[in-house]
Formats: C-alpha cells, sequence, structure tokens
C-alpha cells in the first residue's frame, strides 16, 4: 500500500519523465541532466611549475646595455618576493597596520579636502620631490654619466637651493630611503615629474622601459609571482585549484643551463628539477591528472653522453639503454619531449635524431615552443648560424647556395631556430635525408637506412608525433589576415585539405627555391596549419596566445576545417600567461566563444589522441 508521501514522490518522477519524452531537450535544462552521459575531464595541454630558483640569474643580459643586466638578477627578484610575501604582506593583516592605513587615510584625505590642506600638501609634495630628485641624481650618478648639457644646470641650481636652506638631504641610507617612501605615499605628482626628470638627465633610463624591456619585466614579475612557492608541487597545487577536479595537465620542465645567462645553483639543476617532478607524478593524487614531459637539450646529450642518453639500433628500431631519458620515460612513464630551440639550437639536431626516431616509433608527442618571445639564447651568434644546415637560396644562373640568415641581435637571430619550417627537414624524407647525409656519427646512417643522396631513406620520421606550442603567435594570426594580397596567405582558403605546397610549384613539380620564400615571407600561422593538414600527427596548441581576444574569430575558423579541427589542443600556458589573464578568465573566456561541442574537442577530445602512446596506451 502507498502512503500519501509516496503518491507524491510517483506523482514528481512521472511529470518529470514526461517533460522528458514530450519536450525537446533544448528546452529543459533538467532534462538534459537527466540524459547527459558525463564527459571526460579537459586536459590543459602546456603547464609550467618551474620555479624562479630554476631560471638562470641574468634574463636581463642583451635587454638592457651591458653591464646593467648584472644589477637584475633574478635571483635578487626571487628573493625580494619571498621576503615581501613572508613579512610585509603579512602586515596587512595586523592590527597596528590597520591603525597606520587609517592615520594615513586621513592625512591625505586633509590635503584633499581643505584650500589650506591642498596648499600645505603642494608645498610638502615639492620640498620632497625636489630631495629625492638630489638622493636619485646622486645614486645614478655611481652607474652612469648623466647628459653633459645639464650637469652645470643642476648643480647651480643645487648651490642656490643650498644657500637658501631649501635643500635637506639625511646623511644615513636610512633617512634617503624614508624621503623617497614618504613621496611615493603622499605625493603621486611628484613621483611623475621626478621620474620625467630623471629621463630627461640620463639617456639609459630613456631606453629601460622600452617594449622588449617590459616583456621581459613582465616575465620577471610572472615569476615572482609563484617565487613564493619554492617547490613545483606548491606551485601544482595553485594551477589544480583552478580547475575543476579530475582536469588533467600537461607539465612542461626546462633546461634552461644552456641559454647563456649565467649559472645555476647545483640543488636546482635540471636533474634535481626533473626528480621533483618525478615525485610529484608518482603521487597517487596526480597519478591520472599529470602529464609530465622530458626536456629534450642537444648540447646535455653531448656533454653527459650515455648516461644522459644510451641506445641500440636494431632494424631501423631504437631501443633505450639504462640511462636517464629510459629512467623517466619508460620507467616512471613521463608522457613526451619538450624542446625549446630559442635557446640556441635546431629541432633536428643530430644529437637529437635518435631521439625523435624513438619516439615516432613509440608514439610519444614532442611539443615544441613557436613564438617570439623574452627566453631565449644570450650568448653571441656563432658563425655557424650565418646559414642554414638545409634551406637554399638562389645566388643567380640557375646556382644555390646555403639560406643566409643575417640576423645580428639574439631577439632577432634565435627565431631562426624557432621557425614551423625547420620541422619540415624532419617530416619530409627528401629534406631528411640531406641531414643524414651530413652526420657525423655512422650510427644516424644506419639508424635510417641510408643508401645515397638519391634514394630514399628506408625508415623516416614523416609519423613523428609533434605539436607547435603556441601557435606560432597571435602576432602571425595577425599577419595571416592582413595578408590579404599574398598568394601564399590564401592557400588555406584556396585548397583547405592541403594548404601550401612547400617543395613544388603549382605544377607539382620540385621547386628548389621555393622554401627560401616561404621562410622569408609567409606567416607561421599558415606554414603551421599547413604541415597539419598535410601530416597525421601534427598538432599546435593555444596556449599563450589564449589570452587574446583578437584571436578567437580565426580559432573559430580554423576549427570549421575538419582536419584542423583535430588537431588543435586547448593550453593555457600557465603561469607564463599570468600578466595577462588569469587560468579561470582564460578558460571562461574560450568557452564562451566556442560551442560546446567545439570546446569539447579541442579540450576532451585531441588531448587524448595526442597523449595516447604505443608504450604507455591509450588515455
Amino acid at each position: 500500500m502507498y502512503n500519501s508521501s509516496n503518491l507524491r514522490t510517483t506523482f514528481a518522477v512521472w511529470q518529470i519523465f514526461a517533460i522528458i519524452e514530450v519536450l525537446p531537450l533544448d528546452v529543459y535544462p533538467l532534462a538534459k541532466l537527466f540524459t547527459m552521459e558525463k564527459k571526460k575531464p579537459v586536459i590543459n595541454c602546456h603547464t609550467h611549475i618551474f620555479t624562479g630558483d630554476h631560471v638562470p640569474p641574468f634574463l636581463a643580459k642583451t635587454f638592457v646595455p651591458s653591464p646593467l643586466h648584472y644589477l637584475f638578477p633574478l635571483s635578487l627578484i626571487v628573493k625580494l618576493f619571498r621576503f615581501w610575501y613572508n613579512y610585509p604582506y603579512t602586515w596587512q593583516f595586523k592590527p597596528w597596520y590597520k591603525k597606520i592605513k587609517e592615520i594615513l587615510y586621513r592625512i591625505n584625505m586633509f590635503g584633499a579636502r581643505t584650500g589650506s590642506g591642498r596648499l600645505i600638501s603642494s608645498v610638502i609634495g615639492l620640498f620632497l620631490t625636489i630631495q629625492v630628485f638630489y638622493i636619485l641624481f646622486d645614486w645614478f650618478s655611481l652607474i652612469g654619466k648623466p647628459n653633459a648639457g645639464t650637469v652645470e644646470s643642476i648643480t647651480d641650481l643645487r648651490t642656490w637651493l643650498d644657500e637658501h636652506w631649501l635643500l635637506f638631504i639625511p646623511h644615513s641610507f636610512v633617512g634617503k630611503a624614508l624621503f623617497i617612501l614618504a613621496l611615493i605615499l603622499f605625493f603621486k605628482p611628484g613621483r611623475n615629474i621626478l621620474l620625467l626628470l630623471l629621463k630627461k638627465v640620463w639617456s639609459f633610463l630613456g631606453v629601460l622601459p622600452g617594449p622588449q624591456t617590459k616583456e621581459l619585466a613582465k616575465r620577471y614579475l610572472n615569476i615572482g609571482r609563484f617565487a613564493f612557492y619554492k617547490e613545483q608541487t606548491r606551485v601544482f597545487g595553485r594551477l589544480k585549484n583552478q580547475y575543476p577536479d579530475g582536469t588533467g595537465f600537461v607539465v612542461l620542465p626546462m633546461d634552461m643551463e644552456y641559454m647563456g645567462a649565467g649559472k645555476l645553483k647545483k640543488e636546482y639543476r635540471y636533474a634535481n628539477q626533473m626528480a621533483a617532478l618525478k615525485a610529484i607524478k608518482n603521487n597517487p593524487q596526480n597519478k591520472d591528472v599529470i602529464f609530465p614531459f622530458v626536456f629534450a637539450e642537444p648540447r646535455r646529450f653531448v656533454d653527459e653522453g650515455k648516461a644522459h642518453f644510451d641506445y641500440e639500433i636494431s632494424n631501423g628500431s631504437v631501443k633505450l639503454n639504462d640511462c636517464f631519458i629510459k629512467e623517466y620515460i619508460e620507467d616512471n612513464k613521463f608522457s613526451g619531449f619538450k624542446i625549446y630551440p630559442a635557446l640556441g639550437y635546431y629541432p633536428f639536431d643530430e644529437a637529437l635524431l635518435p631521439l625523435w626516431k624513438y619516439a615516432a616509433d613509440n608514439g610519444l608527442p614532442i611539443l615544441t615552443h613557436c613564438i617570439r618571445g623574452t627566453i631565449y639564447y644570450r650568448g653571441n651568434k656563432k658563425r655557424a648560424w650565418d646559414k642554414h644546415p638545409v634551406f637554399e637560396q638562389v645566388s643567380g644562373d640557375g646556382e644555390y647556395d646555403s639560406l643566409l640568415l643575417m640576423e645580428i641581435n639574439n631577439r632577432d637571430f634565435i627565431n631562426n631556430f624557432t621557425h614551423p619550417l625547420n620541422y619540415l627537414c624532419l617530416l619530409d624524407e627528401r629534406l631528411l635525408r640531406k641531414l643524414v647525409q651530413k652526420a657525423k656519427s655512422d650510427r644516424i646512417s644506419e639508424l635510417f637506412g641510408y643508401t645515397d643522396d638519391q634514394t630514399p631513406l628506408k625508415y623516416n620520421l614523416k609519423h613523428l608525433k609533434l605539436c607547435f606550442g603556441h601557435f606560432g603567435g597571435d602576432d602571425e594570426w595577425h599577419k595571416f589576415l592582413e595578408a590579404d594580397r599574398d598568394n601564399y596567405a590564401s592557400q588555406l582558403v584556396r585548397n583547405p585539405t592541403h594548404g601550401i605546397s612547400f617543395l613544388e610549384d603549382e605544377e607539382g613539380n620540385p621547386s628548389r627555391g621555393k622554401p627560401e620564400q616561404i621562410w622569408k615571407y609567409v606567416d607561421w600561422y599558415s606554414i603551421i596549419c599547413s604541415m597539419m593538414l598535410q601530416s597525421p600527427n601534427v598538432y599546435a596548441d593555444l596556449s599563450y596566445i589564449i589570452h587574446s581576444s583578437d584571436i578567437q574569430p580565426l580559432l573559430k575558423q580554423t576549427l570549421f576545417n575538419d582536419k584542423l579541427k583535430e588537431r588543435v589542443l586547448f593550453g593555457t600556458d600557465f603561469y607564463v600567461v599570468r600578466n595577462h589573464k588569469s587560468e579561470k578568465n582564460m578558460l571562461i573566456d574560450v568557452t564562451d566563444h566556442l560551442s560546446e561541442q567545439e570546446f569539447d574537442q579541442i579540450a576532451r577530445t585531441n588531448p587524448r589522441t595526442f597523449l595516447s602512446t604505443v608504450i604507455h596506451g591509450k588515455i
């Protein structure tokens, strides 16, 4: 027998099923909830959790005039941030701090509410500005010579002020620091006037805040934000907390010891960074949500030899012996390899070729940095870097020479390593054959089955699984959109299943000089998309550029292509992108611009295909 409560429950359930049966699912979210299958979690395919201790100290090298970069060591920035978060940051929660804040508020409001207050405030502010100007004038004179034309005027004014008792500079450092602090706290117009005057006196101060230096400063601040945490596990915790439970993360280490920006402390070198990452991976709470990669640095392969990478060759396959790479990839199930060519090497470096064969045969993904940025090689350009090792240029009368790379400054010539066309040298057998032919080691010829320069290799890398991190950069996306009169940029529209033909002309005949044109004049978006269309395992992620709302229309257009939509990966570039937006902000932005199906494709489906391997299985 049913009681009244049971009858009401039965009637309510009957009403729900009646709604589901009669009305369209899109009308009632409740009906959707009853019928919706549980989705697999999102995977963020591009994140970082290394700490400030893993970054070389002199990133400012090449950004500011030498030797001023020694004044801005990253280690000092890290120490300042840690001091700030451990001490001054905590003051805001103390009763005495609130009392001081109230007093400062009353002082400032006295100067703002009454005429007499405003007059007193202006006089005191002008007095402080004058004192602080001469304090900083004396300090800056120790590191740089002022403009000769202004020194005499500043000295004469100083004498006049001193004679009229208007100049009072404390002798102690603490007193001078208090004057500067008072100006910062109470007189904003004085700060702005002071900065303008100092720029006029010292020309190098006018250079420092340029676009490149501002970008470096933002990078310093990003690292500083997370420098409070000395351990990667704490940074990883901050990342996880911004996403729903179960979200997966591809974590990319950085090996920056060869970039020419100073040495790391022994306890924070690459091996220690990886050991800490292994501990996070082996934590039972993280085993299903973290997919760490191994950084592949060819100069380390050479320096550390078989201890780092040791292998045997068998019928064109690579079998790893006990070594660092085997320990992390096979024993600890790290998910793939990260490279950062801007640190001073080509992705087809001879030391890397056996590793790429191993990766291709086992379905292990390679994620490469592909955007212009602030982290790059800080040493001098080597003579060997004046010409491209593979591509050629027309020299006249039907002759060809090696492609000349005439960039001089670091921030320019490092893009020759980052250029996406370099990866054609791995994916295309004809170009790979040239590399194998030039290889110094006979093992490379054996591995790829090289016969001669006219005979195709027995084994190649066309099945290499590769992801272009940052999709070339949002500046290259804008370049693509602006190139409305360019033949190459129109290929994605005219031939949406193939894109640009890299080595053949329009009739399909070999075109030896075509790579030169593409290298110099074609946007990276078109190059990357064309590679994705032509190679079955080439991907690109949206990391860093995802912060820009400007890319969203082209992103949506990209996902209309049936091939490309399966190769785009969701990624953010945590925590490097934090100077633009938080993780939550970017996640909301992208889901607002894309349909549910589009977001699921790039954030749930594609990452699992990308991360599934022969040796580790499906994700």
